[in-house]
């Protein structure tokens, strides 16, 4: 790759105003910004001295007169090697299946945010091949709604859905902490989906994705001419969510200022808008999420504690995937059958090297990484089952550490014991889980299986036949 300084862009696009802001943005880390306007256009380039530059590709999926997966196409075959990121306005996921497919590397959802768009280009042009693999995907799934649809068995899991779900039945603040892609969100859902004010006005806002000179008029609103560019009067999220639930997302990234008024709103039941002379009286119930510990960041000076005693009526911490690693062959094959029904994909099972390769990850990512790895694999799985084959670039990441054995105390809680509807589930599903389990976990050698589960070889044999068990999970 090329220094910092002199990595190239070539911007397939033909909205100016769009362009800019890209260009804008891929020039905070150094990338120089090549804008072509068509297809023709950028396939002619690639032949020049500027094409032969090139570190990485966007393309605008609407580009005129030419279809996006051929356009892809025609640029892997030409440059291989070259990263191709696909910037689209719909969240499709049978079009997120064709970019990849056709070879695109990623798949950007416009608005696309700093971050983000950022993170992708990172990844595409990281020496590390290994793991382009893992980097999170844009969440291509409806979000889960309700706390059934929430896989796991792990105690400190169970412990804080338990929490949740008797949290969901209150008006009380709730604050949610735990490392990003743990599933903050999920609950944060699905407890409204489960709150007495389910039916009343909900917003959701991510502090991350909005300017930091906007968020004070985005949550309390402004009057006409509060300042520049205020040319008309907005009510804030604040008391849009009257009598209702506002979620604050990444809620740590607040200025202390905002922090400060924020907790005097939550307080009194009194918003003022930027500009207002007089403020009004609200009932709104916040639910809040942060990645970073608050009450550490509070000891350090950067979270206001006003703020933190409000929101933190009731605080549940989400487990990282690290810990509870026993859940990942249950959430595996949950996501893939999530996977299965999207158009252009189709249902999947997962062998068990295949999980033995999973739980040898230590899942930075957490679980929302665990699936962006399921749906990359599931677009380019061309057989029925998902095996260590289909996971090429994690296999090399890891390298012997699949080989070592797994700690079964991690495994064993990997058993769902409860179905969704919470009751337990027949013993014969139970036992079959743990064989396979105990197949992966050693390598498939039955002998030691069978030792392992206290049977006989023959015994083990007539249960895998009548439990119809394979080498598939």
């Amino acid at each position: 790759m090329a220094d910092t300084e002199t990595r190239l862009l070539m911007l397939i696009d033909d909205e100016p105003a769009q362009s800019r802001l890209i260009s804008a943005l891929a020039a905070r880390e150094g990338w120089r910004t090549l804008v072509v306007s068509d297809a023709e256009t950028a396939i002619a380039t690639l032949g020049t001295r500027q094409g032969m530059q090139l570190s990485a590709i966007i393309l605008d999926q609407w580009v005129p007169s030419e279809n996006a997966c051929e356009l892809i196409e025609e640029l892997k075959e030409r440059r291989p090697a070259l990263p191709i990121l696909v910037l689209t306005a719909s969240a499709s996921p049978l079009l997120a299946v064709q970019a990849m497919r056709s070879g695109a590397t990623d798949y950007l959802i416009k608005p696309v945010a700093p971050d983000r768009l950022m993170q992708a280009l990172r990844s595409a042009t990281k020496h590390e091949a290994p793991r382009d693999e893992l980097q999170p995907l844009t969440e291509k799934l409806s979000p889960v709604l309700d706390f059934e649809s929430m896989i796991g068995t792990a105690p400190n899991f169970r412990a804080a859905l338990a929490k949740a779900a008797k949290a969901a039945r209150n008006h009380g603040n709730v604050l949610i902490e735990g490392e990003s892609g743990t599933g903050k969100e999920m609950l944060l859902r699905a407890m409204h989906a489960s709150s007495p004010r389910v039916k009343a006005p909900f917003r959701m806002i991510n502090v991350r994705g909005i300017p930091a000179n906007s968020i004070e008029s985005v949550l309390f609103g402004h009057e006409q001419n509060a300042f520049p560019g205020a040319f008309d009067r907005q009510a804030g999220a604040l008391q849009h969510c009257d009598t209702g639930t506002l979620v604050l997302d990444e809620i740590d990234r607040l200025s202390l200022d905002l922090q400060a008024k924020l907790a005097e709103t939550l307080s009194t039941g009194i918003v003022r808008p930027v500009g207002a002379k007089h403020g009004f009286k609200i009932d709104v119930r916040l639910l809040c999420a942060s990645n970073l510990p608050l009450a550490d960041l509070n000891g350090q000076g950067y979270f206001h504690p006003a703020l933190l005693e409000v929101i933190s009526q009731t605080k549940i911490t989400m487990p990282p995937l690290r810990e509870r690693a026993g859940d990942i062959p249950s959430l595996s094959r949950y996501f893939l059958s999530r996977i299965g029904a999207q158009p252009g994909l189709r249902a999947l099972s997962i062998s068990d090297s295949a999980l033995a390769l999973l739980n040898a990850f230590d899942w930075p990512g957490n679980v929302r990484q665990l699936q962006a790895v399921l749906f990359r694999a599931a677009v380019y799985c061309e057989s029925e089952t998902l095996n260590a084959d289909s996971f090429p670039q994690l296999s090399e990441l890891l390298g012997e550490i699949a080989d070592e054995p797994r700690n079964p105390m991690q495994e064993g809680v990997g058993v769902m014991l409860y179905s969704a509807d919470g009751n337990l589930r027949p013993l014969e599903e139970i036992e079959a889980d743990v064989i396979r389990l105990a197949i992966g976990h050693y390598r498939g050698r039955m002998t030691e299986v069978a030792r392992r589960l206290g049977i006989g070889r023959s015994t083990l044999y007539r249960k895998l036949a009548d439990l119809g068990i394979d080498n598939a999970a």
